[in-house]
């Protein structure tokens, strides 16, 4: 498919601050060198709580890669009717598999414009904080060893890692203040 037949406006237009989680997920993939080679993380991050709410790893980019993370994101969140869900305008967001599940759950989607990462700036402020915190003082001999340094990446940073626009609380912490329960 060509990727400029599927590409949406951009309706996120650098509105950040979000006030509840599932109303708007950004997305995006990079990548993470081993010794066996390259590892391309795809994540989906909640705005308003910056929380990592899918991902995936895998030794290629495909859409199967930005599929996987959706997927994950979809079963743990099932956010309603409308969510707006942004990318880049990527072959992998724009491919007919990634488009139909984004109509089939009803999410709205917003792609940045072309060439413009600050669109997407909370998720490339993300990835800068992984590589900065777990990337760089690392080197990974086998793809397996780096997944299993994401994930646990993964699940810290959710739980613990405190955040700036989150008034210096965790994005569990954070959602669970929104919800009136204790974290």
């Amino acid at each position: 498919m060509n990727a400029q037949h599927a590409v949406a406006p951009n309706h996120l237009g650098r509105q950040f601050a979000v006030a509840h989680p599932n109303r708007v997920w950004v997305t995006d993939v990079t990548y993470l060198w081993t010794d066996e080679g390259w590892l391309y993380l795809a994540v989906v991050l909640d705005l308003a709580s910056r929380r990592i709410v899918g991902w995936a790893l895998a030794s290629c980019l495909d859409r199967h890669l930005v599929l996987t993370a959706l997927h994950r994101a979809l079963l743990t969140r099932r956010p309603p009717p409308g969510l707006l869900h942004h990318s880049d305008r990527g072959s992998t967001y724009t491919s007919e598999d990634y488009q139909r599940c984004l109509a089939a759950h009803g999410i709205v989607c917003s792609m940045s414009r072309r060439g413009d990462c600050w669109d997407n700036a909370v998720v490339e402020s993300f990835f800068a904080t992984l590589k900065r915190e777990l990337v760089a003082p690392e080197r990974w001999t086998t793809r397996a060893a780096a997944h299993r340094a994401v994930a646990e990446y993964l699940d810290w940073y959710n739980l613990h890692r405190r955040h700036s626009a989150l008034g210096y609380v965790s994005p569990i912490a954070f959602e669970a203040r929104l919800s009136g329960r204790a974290a």
